[in-house]
């Protein structure tokens, strides 16, 4: 008989992705029976609740359990840790395992999930961030995070890469990290799933990284959007390395460094023009990287772009977290 599994996904304003969320749920090769879904909704403003509920009703009759296997439940925190920590509390399961609205899943994802954890013994799974585009910005962009001269060869961008780790994409867990390491970090709007993992971790559980275990994730389509997520990523990033003090990594400093260089710059006038050649060197070191990894033209052109934006968001939010993380504030 197949294991029980607790599925939570943070809902917000998903109106247009959640008939194809359930619908790829629905095509998941685990039994139906052995699986709860738990959509955490944030106050959606669109038609988001009203849609599920209506899906409620076709997967409830189609997918028989002998547990209530979709509910609708409630955050008026609105951010993710609040979700994931009112799901976890909520699920009724061993096995809890996070998805995204925004991500697309292999028709084997649970079963490979739970083949996983029987096989390793892991206290937490799950497989590397591969992407997925639908216009030629967001395909440079899902070129970019898996290149090490963008985030500096994180593990959880490696497709091929199968081994123990410091944290993976999104996480399916035994109950037993939550009742010994707690919740999310509720201060944490980003990187909430990073510092949780590298805590779990210092407490001695065992994190595993399966390429068997297929999602694909889309990411941000337009500059702005690009440079806000990593700003985010860089502003919350000095508190989770506050808490756990052994993840700190010269790929989390390097972008920084970069930003108050840039901010220097007015100094050419006083030090000389030898103070313009690290930027020399960065600007050769964009354009061979976005040579070498774009696919096209067009690709290539947006990646001088993307590295950029890349590197100058984590950084300045890095910067701006760093007395954040000092003060204790969010």
């Amino acid at each position: 008989m197949a294991e029980n599994i607790s599925v939570i996904i943070p809902v917000y304003n998903e109106a247009n992705y959640v008939d194809t969320l359930i619908a790829s749920l629905g095509r998941q090769d685990y039994p139906k029976s052995a699986v709860e879904l738990l959509f955490v909704d944030g106050g959606s403003s669109d038609e988001t609740v009203e849609r599920l509920k209506q899906l409620r009703e076709v997967y409830v009759d189609e997918h028989k359990a002998a547990f209530d296997p979709f509910r609708i439940l409630t955050n008026p925190h609105k951010i993710v840790p609040h979700a994931l920590n009112i799901g976890v509390a909520a699920a009724t399961h061993d096995v809890i395992v996070r998805l995204d609205a925004h991500t697309e899943y292999a028709e084997d994802y649970l079963t490979q999930v739970m083949k996983t954890l029987a096989e390793t013994g892991a206290d937490i799974v799950g497989g590397p961030t591969r992407v997925a585009s639908r216009s030629l910005f967001q395909k440079a962009v899902g070129t970019a995070i898996c290149s090490r001269f963008a985030i500096g060869g994180s593990r959880v961008h490696q497709e091929d890469y199968r081994g123990e780790t410091d944290s993976v994409t999104f996480g399916a867990w035994r109950r037993r990290v939550f009742e010994k390491a707690g919740g999310f970090d509720t201060r944490l709007v980003r990187n909430q799933d990073d510092e949780f993992h590298y805590r779990a971790k210092s407490l001695g559980f065992k994190l595993f990284q399966e390429p068997a275990i297929r999602l694909y994730y889309y990411p941000r389509d337009n500059p702005t959007g690009l440079f806000r997520q990593y700003y985010q990523y860089g502003k919350y990033k000095p508190l989770v390395l506050a808490k756990v003090k052994s993840e700190i990594k010269l790929r989390h400093l390097i972008p920084s460094g970069f930003v108050l260089y840039l901010l220097s710059l007015p100094m050419v006038l006083v030090i000389g023009w030898w103070w313009l050649i690290p930027l020399a060197m960065y600007a050769v070191a964009d354009l061979l990287f976005s040579a070498k990894n774009g696919e096209s033209i067009g690709e290539k052109g947006c990646l001088l772009i993307v590295y950029p934006l890349i590197h100058m968001g984590y950084g300045a939010g890095f910067l701006h977290g760093i007395p954040l993380a000092l003060s204790g504030q969010r």
